[in-house]
């Protein structure tokens, strides 16, 4: 997937609408073995591990399995284009964008020490939706459903990851977490859009992601 490059965005849509967990020689967790965590202890099994398929300097490419009743927390993707295909069970993705980076003089904005305000995004919840194995890929661009929340559903779930290009620090793509200061509520079926506050915040303690090996075919650069 090249940057801008929509016939090629086109057909990686099309390719990940297809893959399956047993193309991955992945087996869906059971939910008696993916119970979920008290959220505010930091131990034991992390929440989310992440298996690492292969990475260039144009793109990323890898498996991320949530347990029962855990989250990706609300982040963003700066300068990135992303795919996200379910291989099993089932989440929920509500995205965002960002409409200002800074808030400057706006009236709306919520009363909040002086400190905390640079750190205010003013942005609107574009959509909030369910995906399933059946379903096909969620996608995004540096533009558009830039800034995610992703949620396991109803058991523990699993999603293949394209990143065009990979997050690098040192080049400015760093990953950013949010949380929402107005009410919105992450539910399917929302047919409006609406607008939001974002405060950017430290990652949540609740959050972490360990590694586990990848199990699937080799990939050939």
């Amino acid at each position: 997937m090249m940057p801008g490059d929509s016939t090629m965005t086109s057909i990686l849509r099309s390719l990940m609408t297809e893959v399956r967990a047993a193309d991955l020689k992945l087996v869906p967790r059971r939910a008696e073995d993916s119970a979920p965590r008290p959220p505010q202890y930091r131990h034991g099994e992390p929440p989310v591990t992440y298996m690492h398929i292969c990475e260039t300097d144009r793109f990323s490419m890898g498996v991320f399995l949530l347990k029962s009743g855990a989250s990706i927390p609300l982040h963003d993707h700066p300068g990135m284009h992303g795919v996200l295909k379910v291989l099993y069970g089932k989440v929920r993705i509500s995205c965002f964008d960002r409409l200002e980076r800074h808030v400057g003089g706006i009236q709306a904005a919520p009363q909040l020490p002086p400190a905390q305000m640079g750190a205010l995004r003013r942005s609107v919840l574009r959509s909030s939706a369910e995906y399933t194995e059946e379903s096909g890929p969620c996608v995004l661009s540096p533009d558009r459903d830039n800034l995610h929340q992703i949620d396991a559903v109803d058991g523990p779930t699993a999603f293949m990851d394209i990143l065009a290009p990979p997050y690098d620090p040192d080049d400015g793509r760093d990953c950013h977490y949010y949380r929402v200061l107005t009410e919105a509520e992450l539910k399917p079926a929302e047919p409006k859009e609406q607008e939001v506050w974002l405060m950017e915040i430290s990652q949540p303690q609740h959050f972490w992601c360990g590694g586990e090996p990848y199990p699937g075919p080799e990939v050939h650069l």
